[in-house]
């Protein structure tokens, strides 16, 4: 069989495979095409793909001629009329956003694998690219809010004064949040976390960190890991306490999102006017509406003396190491789906297959996102 490794769109500089992992699948019999300059902005170039057996081609010779197609991003339209009936598809394409796109893209009998939708479980999580990337995105947040603030971040002592320590508030504790804590608590920051789910206090304490407890949450465990949609009760109580930890704050880094909704707003306009001038907010949920009411995705705004970065791939600004784990969690994925002999084996008995499967044999199998699909079909779209 053949898989085909896609350029990334501008903007992207992440590619699926390095070519050490392009290896893992030519020593299984498994030809590799490459579109020319896929890598480049990974720093692996062509040569380094030719150099191990792939073969570097043209993005319509990708299309056509692989049965596999991995791309990180969404492929365009005019991709899409290229590509064979029953291309197989996979990469983090968020079909609970991109719901209307996925079903035009089943009737086209492609078949999608999403990898931002494969089960949390135990045995999947060396294939959870979200937790894979969000460890890279909690880490740039932090070095690029230090890069922007116009005070340090550690304690300083020095003959001229001394110079207090930043606070930082982070507003969620899953694997970006407190990647977050880690890196902000390395540069001397004195750090506060927030989250719904109490589970998290211990690790966000033994960072070195205070975590702010807000009681009466819904606790996340009913959906599968994934963050839920709090009480009104809650929200009131949740709003009042970041409100209070905001104030004090420097630098604010948000993280939360819930799949297939709009990001909950946590800072509210009365909460930006009470920060201090100079203070930075990194959102990292801008590609889902953001956690402020003035975050635009993939822009810096000025809300008075406050300034909010929206950035949602900021992995993309490490892209070898990011590459690197996006590409093992890739790997990993493949083994469930080619054997030894480098033949495709679709295990609908497998949870993790079938959970990651979003589109198959022309119609949308994954429940949740048919669900959305009906609705979005039913008010006549």
């Amino acid at each position: 069989m053949t898989i085909g490794i896609l350029k990334e769109p501008a903007g992207e500089n992440r590619v699926s495979l390095l070519p050490e992992q392009a290896a893992v699948l030519l020593n299984k019999k498994v030809q590799v095409l490459v579109e020319e300059g896929a890598g480049t902005n990974a720093f692996a170039d062509d040569i380094m793909y030719t150099s191990i057996g792939a073969k570097v081609v043209s993005r319509n010779e990708v299309l056509q001629k692989s049965e596999v197609i991995l791309s990180i991003q969404l492929l365009s339209p005019k991709d899409v009329m290229v590509l064979k009936s029953d291309s197989v598809l996979l990469g983090i394409y968020q079909p609970l956003y991109n719901f209307s796109l996925i079903n035009d893209w089943a009737s086209k009998r492609l078949t999608l694998f999403s990898m931002d939708m494969i089960p949390r479980t135990t045995r999947a999580q060396s294939m959870d690219v979200l937790s894979s990337q969000a460890n890279i995105a909690g880490y740039r947040a932090v070095l690029l809010a230090a890069n922007m603030f116009p005070k340090y971040f550690p304690m300083l002592m020095t003959a001229a004064g001394s110079i207090p320590p930043a606070k930082v508030l982070i507003l969620g504790a899953g694997v970006a949040g407190l990647q977050a804590v880690a890196t902000a608590r390395r540069l001397g920051a004195v750090v506060e976390v927030f989250d719904t789910r109490p589970a998290v206090k211990e690790e966000v304490m033994s960072l070195g960190a205070k975590f702010v407890e807000v009681e009466g949450a819904v606790i996340a465990s009913a959906a599968g890991g994934y963050a839920v949609e709090q009480t009104e009760e809650y929200k009131q109580k949740q709003q009042q306490r970041i409100a209070e930890a905001i104030a004090k704050a420097d630098i604010v880094i948000t993280t939360a999102q819930i799949p297939g909704k709009k990001a909950p707003v946590l800072i509210t306009g009365p909460m930006l006017d009470s920060m201090k001038p100079g203070s930075i907010i990194i959102d990292i949920a801008a590609a889902t509406g953001g956690n402020t009411p003035f975050t635009k995705n993939n822009e810096t705004t000025r809300y008075k003396g406050v300034t909010i970065i929206g950035n949602s791939n900021l992995p993309s600004g490490m892209p070898w190491d990011a590459s690197k784990l996006y590409g093992k969690n890739v790997l990993n994925f493949l083994n469930l789906l080619i054997d030894k002999e480098g033949v495709w084996n679709l295990n609908w008995n497998d949870d993790l297959v079938k959970g990651t499967c979003i589109t198959y044999d022309g119609e949308v199998i994954n429940e949740k996102v048919k669900s959305l699909v009906k609705g979005y079909l039913s008010i006549g779209h």
